[in-house]
């Protein structure tokens, strides 16, 4: 595992997705894009009839989060990862209409391993628990699509620095089955 930071820059392209490798540290600078169950399926429902997107896919990043109402003076509340998993349904369309990556927490599943393979696409987790620190990495935050979803709406995000790990890559590697077979030696 190499602990030298990565730097990146949305949106991603295939070229900088295939440099990545599960365990990598990445920080990430940019425009992305948030996404919960309810929006995944709205968009998912547009794909499936033919239709766009709120957003252009290709190229960018969706984060499962819902953050809470932002304080005054504040851009965005606390805004940390949401469990991926819920998503494994919907991840593999949105990887097709080229959506690079995915951050959230927990594994993702197989359908979702073998679209980043396919389709050059990255999984990075961001740290569970620190949705206070994570929000401090968002620097603007405006409502795209599905107003009505409050939390759940799809957002587009300026993110400066935000933290992540390469949870699984576009080579098939996956830091949940790598760690567990690490430390069962």
């Amino acid at each position: 595992m190499n602990m030298e930071t990565k730097h990146l820059e949305t949106p991603l392209s295939a070229s900088e997705v295939e440099k990545l490798h599960a365990g990598d540290n990445v920080t990430l600078t940019g425009y992305i894009y948030t996404g919960r169950d309810a929006a995944h399926k709205k968009m998912v429902d547009l794909l499936q009839k033919g239709e766009n997107l709120p957003f252009d896919p290709k190229g960018q990043i969706i984060y499962f989060v819902g953050p809470t109402p932002a304080k005054p003076g504040q851009v965005i509340g606390s805004a940390g990862p949401t469990t991926s998993g819920r998503m494994n349904k919907y991840s593999p369309h949105m990887i097709a209409a080229g959506l690079k990556g995915m951050i959230g927490k927990g594994e993702m599943g197989p359908e979702v391993a073998e679209a980043l393979q396919r389709h050059k696409g990255v999984y990075f987790v961001a740290t569970g628990g620190a949705a206070a620190l994570i929000a401090k990495r968002i620097t603007e935050s405006e409502v795209v699509a599905y107003e009505e979803l409050g939390p759940e709406a799809v957002r587009r995000l300026k993110v400066v620095e935000f933290p992540m790990i390469v949870a699984q890559d576009c080579h098939g590697g996956n830091i949940y089955v790598e760690g567990v077979e690490k430390y069962k030696r």
